[in-house]
């Protein structure tokens, strides 16, 4: 059986979808930099990773991701906020599809591992 293609069907089945795959729903392209040494258009967000946002009022900064947010499909990065009313300041959440891969985190073993066996695959 296929897909359903109606909108609704599809929104339904990507809010619900199991924590697994909402990782990779969480995915941003990489610079051109990146691109070229791993040989890959994008790889999930992870917290620590260097992000450019590209859209949005936010468009140009250049910072860390602080947090991220599978639930509602949100990553919150460091200085990006948004003043309240009552002149406090809230965490602003971006999509990661608004966002670039600028550097990536490399600390988690399991993670630098994944990323170079990427590399490898695009080599051969």
């Amino acid at each position: 059986m296929s897909e359903s293609e109606k909108a609704r069907k599809q929104r339904k089945k990507r809010e619900n979808a199991p924590h697994h795959r909402k990782r990779k729903i969480m995915s941003s392209t990489l610079s051109d930099k990146l691109k070229e040494r791993y040989g890959t258009r994008s790889l999930p967000v992870r917290e620590g990773d260097e992000v450019e946002v590209m859209r949005g009022s936010f468009k140009g900064h250049v910072d860390n991701v602080a947090q991220i947010d599978r639930k509602s499909e949100k990553v919150y990065i460091e200085d990006v906020t948004v003043q309240k009313a009552d002149e406090s300041k809230e965490p602003h959440g971006i999509h990661p599809s608004n966002l670039r891969i600028v550097d990536l985190d490399l600390s988690d073993p399991w993670r630098k591992e994944k990323v170079e066996n990427i590399s490898e695959e695009g080599e051969e």
